[in-house]
């Protein structure tokens, strides 16, 4: 049966198989996602989840996006491959593989390799747009775990052309042929400017067979933007939508649809580290420059200390990633120290 989307454009209904090898492969995964939770809680001595950028150059230029260029050559595969070794040394859970646009690096398959032989979960943050069915079996041969795709309206404007309806073929490409899970995250905010938007897609996400999430658009800086009465009621009603979800066990993002700070112990530079292409280490993409130390320098020492330093930017951070990394650990381990990241450099700009 057709479903309808909007100004009479249609797609078709369409299922994602769960077959014996899908199955298998879920489960074996599952493991060793409760595996890397149970490490986490028994250790603070290593990073969770790190980001790494091979390719800061994207093939889109959404206007709330101060991620990527247009003109950035990929990071040659044998310094990923050291990078890659690092977080490995450092003994990162989960490495996740962001941008930029990934999927213009032309050895990208060999990084998630590598990243598989360190013992990590590969993940992997993407347009979409690049997507053809040979390049998700490439994917599924290399060993990708996780994939997100960001979809920000359903009819492409001038903010995003990350639209339903461009991307939809693509949804069902992975639907008939990915052996990792998708997650399909709609956003409100930051210049969106239909909220009901998200519902469409987060309802065609879960038709696919897809988990679906909801965020929210920040500022410049990762901070919090307070949504408006609209943008709040559907935020409110994807978060009631009783569906698997992994990035439902916090409630930092309802502070900030509500428009309130939280208190919260981030733990960015240590549980989490983001990896920017020139191969430094900072707390997170919003925060670029702090602590800006290379990778090959960075070390147990810069782990310890910065799970103790409290980040003043931490009560209207809207960065869903580090919260759901920090949560675990919550409960324990007071910060000691505090830094102001952006207080005397502020934000590291690409220039586009």
């Amino acid at each position: 049966m057709p479903i309808p989307l909007q100004n009479g454009h249609e797609k078709d209904a369409f299922t994602r198989k769960r077959t014996p090898a899908r199955r298998l492969r879920a489960a074996v995964r599952k493991a060793r996602e409760l595996a890397i939770v149970g490490r986490s809680l028994a250790s603070t001595k290593h990073p969770v989840m790190a980001q790494i950028v091979p390719m800061r150059r994207c093939n889109l230029s959404c206007t709330y996006c101060n991620e990527y260029d247009d003109f950035s050559k990929p990071v040659p595969l044998e310094e990923m491959i050291r990078r890659v070794d690092h977080l490995g040394r450092l003994g990162t859970s989960i490495i996740t593989i962001s941008g930029g646009e990934p999927l213009l690096h032309p050895e990208l398959d060999e990084v998630i390799r590598w990243i598989r032989k360190t013992g990590a979960l590969a993940g992997m943050i993407t347009n979409g747009y690049l997507l053809m069915p040979d390049r998700i079996q490439r994917l599924n041969k290399a060993g990708l775990d996780h994939m997100q795709i960001s979809i920000d309206n359903v009819q492409p404007d001038e903010v995003s052309k990350k639209s339903l309806k461009v991307l939809d073929k693509k949804l069902q490409m992975l639907a008939e042929h990915a052996n990792f899970h998708v997650n399909i995250n709609s956003v409100v905010g930051g210049g969106i400017k239909n909220p009901n938007d998200a519902l469409v897609i987060g309802r065609r996400a879960l038709e696919l067979g897809f988990t679906s999430t909801i965020g929210i658009i920040h500022d410049g800086d990762g901070q919090l933007k307070p949504l408006q009465d609209e943008e709040r009621r559907v935020y409110f009603e994807m978060r009631s939508w009783k569906k698997r979800n992994y990035s439902r066990f916090n409630k930092f993002q309802e502070a900030i649809a509500n428009g309130e700070p939280n208190d919260w112990r981030c733990r960015a530079g240590s549980r989490y580290l983001y990896i920017c292409e020139n191969g430094l280490v900072h707390y997170c993409s919003q925060q670029r420059g702090f602590p800006g130390v290379p990778l090959a320098e960075y070390t147990k020492a810069d782990l310890k200390r910065e799970f103790l330093t409290e980040k003043t930017c931490a009560p209207h951070c809207t960065i869903s990633c580090v919260h759901q990394v920090s949560y675990i650990d919550h409960w324990r381990a007071p910060q000691t120290s505090s830094t102001s990241p952006g207080a005397t450099q502020g934000l590291v700009n690409i220039s586009t």
